[in-house]
């Protein structure tokens, strides 16, 4: 399982071209040439998927029922917009116009990466988003980690 991490200040080129990071790319490996699938977030952001996550992910939706009508519309809407992009020689990838229209993305970025993903959001978005903390940042943590979740021994 991939675990990355980390959050990174970028600015697109003029030509909305993203040069990814090198402690990012290490932690996928170092190399060149990453595949990675861009799509749509669940916020007003994007998200950058690894290949072999995007396979994995992919292959989890590829059961829903497209014949249930809540399954479809998620499908369509997940899969709407979504690009295959490779970092090139200089380890920058391509961000097209209408995913960056959809998460506001003008020229400063955040590159939030974790666990298997790495989100991408306007960097003022970001920022407002993470500077309103929950008031009970305890509260939530029990929630999550509380003594009837599987997860309370981490």
């Amino acid at each position: 399982m991939t675990n990355l991490f980390g959050e990174y200040d970028c600015r697109l080129d003029p030509k909305s071209r993203l040069k990814m990071p090198a402690p990012l790319l290490k932690q996928l490996g170092g190399g060149s040439n990453h595949t990675f699938f861009l799509n749509r977030g669940f916020d007003k952001n994007l998200v950058l998927y690894p290949e072999k996550v995007w396979k994995e992910i992919t292959s989890k939706i590829g059961e829903l029922s497209y014949y249930n009508t809540t399954q479809r519309n998620f499908l369509r809407y997940f899969f709407r917009g979504v690009k295959e992009v490779q970092t090139d020689g200089a380890e920058r990838i391509l961000l097209s116009r209408n995913l960056l229209d959809y998460a506001d993305i003008k020229s400063d970025v955040i590159l939030f990466a974790f666990i298997d993903k790495i989100e991408i959001w306007d960097k003022d978005a970001y920022d407002g988003q993470m500077n309103e903390s929950p008031e009970d940042f305890a509260r939530l943590a029990d929630d999550i980690f509380g003594a009837e979740n599987p997860l309370k021994h981490l």
